[in-house]
């Protein structure tokens, strides 16, 4: 039976139609997603993608100043291209051209303030579906908190990333138990990763996103590395991602 439900206007993603929620829907895409394999140096492009309604403002200044440690890590392997997607208010999504310096984002991310409304994932995800088509994308990143949409049509539209080989690395501040079962499984649909981290501890996100920067810019053998190196946010990634590399 096909699910419907309202939905705002999205203000960069054409209008889309629910879709069937179907367990054997998932499991083919989970079956072509473990035929792709990994690409390192594809040109090192990262989706940066964040909550940032109301409460998402500490977390939102700290991601400010973590995106230039992430340039800076990454130029050790190959340099990185970022586009920042970012939901706020009352359906209101965007998504930035691509960035190829720390300061240049910074300035961007240091004019949008965090506004109240509802999480819009769903057009994140869309927004990275449109990326793909043009280009290679190594790496779709989302911080946030909670989840108030139908996972199903999240989770369907995950699965079309992972047959683009786009992994997805979902960091939840808090332990929303809703939202931690959703971001769970759209790492598993795209062979990514999930990890949870603590309201307020900006050196651990900012262990997390250097490591997938990292692994954007040099792929699954630089993510090694730099866990040899002491990285403790790559070896946290390695752990997740050992099973769909193998």
């Amino acid at each position: 039976m096909v699910k419907t439900r309202d939905s705002e206007k999205e203000a960069i993603v054409r209008q889309e139609t629910a879709v069937p929620s179907a367990t054997p829907e998932i499991n083919r895409f989970l079956e072509k997603a473990k035929e792709i394999k990994s690409r390192p140096g594809t040109g090192g492009r990262l989706i940066f993608a964040l909550d940032a309604t109301m409460s998402r403002q500490p977390t939102w200044d700290q991601a400010c100043q973590i995106q230039a440690e992430m340039f800076q890590e990454s130029g050790k392997v190959g340099g990185l291209k970022i586009k920042l997607v970012y939901f706020r208010g009352f359906g209101e999504c965007r998504a930035s051209r691509w960035f190829e310096s720390g300061e240049d984002l910074a300035r961007a991310m240091g004019g949008i303030a965090c506004q109240g409304g509802r999480t819009q994932i769903r057009k994140v995800l869309s927004a990275a579906l449109g990326a793909a088509d043009k280009e290679k994308i190594a790496a779709l990143v989302y911080v946030g908190d909670c989840m108030e949409e139908d996972v199903d049509l999240l989770c369907e539209k995950a699965g079309q990333l992972g047959l683009l080989g786009v992994p997805m690395f979902l960091f939840q501040e808090g332990r929303d138990s809703v939202a931690e079962r959703a971001f769970r499984e759209m790492a598993r649909l795209t062979n990514g990763a999930y990890c949870p981290f603590d309201a307020g501890s900006a050196k651990q996100l900012a262990e997390l996103l250097k490591a997938v920067a990292v692994f954007a810019s040099g792929g699954h053998t630089a993510l090694q590395a730099l866990g040899k190196q002491g990285g403790q946010g790559a070896r946290l990634l390695l752990e997740q991602l050992k099973p769909s590399r193998r």
